[in-house]
């Protein structure tokens, strides 16, 4: 066999010269991941069978530094070769064992994976051609594909985007409704295996422009955006948000599966890679649940200079009236904007609750430090926002427990000439992933409330002067 045999999926591959070259490639990967972990921490001690071990503690995604971060990426980078090296080396195994090659998507279940590899080391090779079927599940075999999916180019355009459309509406629901997980597996995993699938679809038959393959790959998240809409799943606001990051990934999705397709294609590939797709998708959707990721803390602060004394900003940093209704698009889209503020007591100890449209923030005070410093915890918060919908009024579960408010405070600075400096600070968690996309906008979010609130201070404390 030449080494670029190694990489191709066509084929098959004797016990011997498999067992050889997971030998060899186990030893090179691991051989690589030492001299990374040498370049990054420095570390000496030995080689790891597990790339978090390295790291010396057990940590989160969440508790990464910007270093240890650039570290797990680089491995992950470094094992993509390693990864193809050995799906391809495997489905060429089982084909030669007269095995379903669908079979290799043990490939990625930990533990599983070394009893799967070891196996097919011994396991004997078959004489006979093996049948079609036996190259994708039972239930998602070539023949039954070539009578459903039809040959025409626009006829399977059709039915590549409905057919992805309803795998990513069967998936996301299982993930939102079911797990109750907003987290990679919904914003990256699925957007991107939706535009391989479509394009799988698509070109089953033969190869197709890129052009297609795009557009194939992206009109399946229109579809699914509009259902979710119809079928009260979801709001305008909460699509539009979601969109940016699941366009890039459906598009990269739809490259991905034109590089194989004008590669080397035949409809027995693309039912196997279909059918990994269809199992590892809840599979992901569980392992994140399962995992339970702590999120991040951000923390998000908003100044402005206020032509006033501090103990004049102090009275309206406290509790404030009635502010006038918002202008914003934004607010008046749906998002949760304040109202005004209320305090029962004085000093540490007494409750604060600044209204909002869609209900009350409940906000013990927690430091008194008149009129320097107000800070209060946060033990009650309302929904985040009011879905934009042609409904009356739905109520996703990210709606509720998935934004949590933990800490806010006001701190005034006096400057010269009788001025004050405002900052407000609010420190929070998003349990929706990828963390640092949703921060783009829930900092935004919180960027303009702060702006709502500072202003309206400023104007009472200045027209009170």
């Amino acid at each position: 066999m030449r080494f670029l045999d190694l990489w191709r999926w066509r084929g098959r591959v004797g016990k011997r010269t498999y067992a050889v070259v997971d030998l060899v490639g186990f030893t090179i990967k691991h051989l690589v991941d030492w001299q990374i972990t040498r370049y990054f921490l420095h570390n000496h001690s030995g080689l790891y069978f597990n790339d978090w071990a390295s790291l010396g503690v057990p940590v989160h995604l969440s508790q990464l530094s910007e270093y240890q971060a650039r570290f797990l990426a680089t491995m992950l980078l470094a094992a993509v070769p390693f990864i193809w090296l050995g799906l391809a080396m495997s489905a060429k195994r089982l084909r030669d064992a007269g095995g379903p090659v669908w079979l290799a998507v043990i490939f990625f279940i930990p533990v599983a994976n070394v009893l799967f590899l070891a196996a097919l080391c011994f396991a004997p090779a078959t004489d006979q051609p093996e049948p079609p079927r036996k190259e994708a599940a039972p239930w998602l075999g070539p023949r039954r594909l070539d009578g459903m999916i039809p040959r025409g180019k626009g006829a399977s355009a059709l039915f590549a985007i409905v057919a992805a459309s309803v795998v990513g509406l069967g998936l996301l629901a299982f993930g939102t409704e079911f797990l109750q997980t907003y987290g990679w597996g919904l914003f990256v995993a699925l957007p991107f295996c939706l535009g391989l699938f479509s394009v799988l679809c698509y070109s089953y038959y033969e190869p197709r422009g890129y052009a297609e393959c795009i557009g194939v790959a992206l009109l399946p998240l229109g579809v699914v955006g509009a259902a979710l809409l119809l079928v009260a799943m979801e709001g305008i606001i909460c699509i539009l948000m979601a969109a940016p990051i699941a366009m890039v990934l459906a598009a990269l999705g739809g490259i991905f599966g034109y590089t194989i397709q004008i590669s080397f294609w035949s409809s027995r590939n693309a039912s196997s890679m279909m059918c990994a797709m269809v199992l590892a998708l809840p599979a992901i959707f569980g392992a994140e649940r399962a995992a339970n990721l702590e999120p991040p803390r951000f923390v998000v602060r908003t100044s402005l200079e206020i032509n006033a004394p501090p103990e004049t900003v102090w009275q309206r940093v406290v509790a404030f009236s009635e502010i006038p209704p918002p202008t914003e698009l934004l607010f008046r889209a749906g998002i949760a904007y304040p109202v005004r503020a209320e305090i029962t007591g004085r000093g540490p100890g007494a409750i604060r609750h600044c209204v909002f449209s869609t209900g009350p923030f409940v906000e013990p005070i927690e430091i008194w430090d008149e009129p320097r410093l107000l800070s209060f915890g946060v033990t009650s918060t309302p929904a985040p926002m009011k879905e934009l919908t042609p409904y009356g009024h739905i109520s996703p579960p990210h709606l509720h427990g998935y934004f949590v408010s933990e800490k806010a405070q006001f701190a005034l600075t006096e400057l010269p000439g009788g001025r004050t400096r405002l900052e407000g600070t609010t420190s929070y968690r998003n349990t929706i992933w990828p963390g640092r996309y949703w921060k783009l906008w829930s900092d935004y979010i919180i960027h303009r409330v702060h702006m709502r609130v500072l202003e309206h201070i400023k104007l009472q404390a200045e027209t009170a002067k």
